[in-house]
């Protein structure tokens, strides 16, 4: 049996078109890079803005449109706003994406050799 069946990973799955919604959503460069800002903890806007080399305005209106997807959550602290990633997918699909994006233009990507690396170690600590 397959246990992907029940999760909606086959080609009927009711979810395709909402996925489809997901990947468009994150079809711009600004966007990606607020996920990949959020990987590790909130963020207010303007250190957002920051990071990513946009004004705070720009952000702003990429968060709600992120915040709208559920792709982002909020949480008001006074009269600041912090954003977060609502789930851990939204990290793992654009780190595979960069991942993916970084086969196109090396021949061994840098997240395999960390993994080849950690392997290794893995096996060095074993044998010892």
């Amino acid at each position: 049996m397959n246990a992907d069946t029940g999760s909606g990973l086959t080609p009927e799955s009711p979810y395709v078109e909402l996925a489809v919604e997901v990947f468009s959503m994150l079809a711009d460069a600004t966007r990606v890079r607020i996920i990949l800002a959020l990987r590790e903890h909130e963020l207010s806007v303007n250190h957002l803005a920051e990071m990513v080399g946009k004004s705070p305005a720009a952000v702003s209106q990429h968060l709600a449109k992120l915040r709208l997807a559920r792709i982002v959550a909020t949480r008001h602290e006074g009269t600041r706003v912090f954003y977060r990633l609502a789930n851990e997918h939204a990290r793992q699909l654009v780190a595979d994406a960069v991942f993916q994006a970084q086969h196109a233009l090396e021949p061994d990507p840098a997240h395999h050799r960390a993994e080849h690396a950690a392997s290794a170690a893995v096996r060095s600590a074993a044998g010892a």
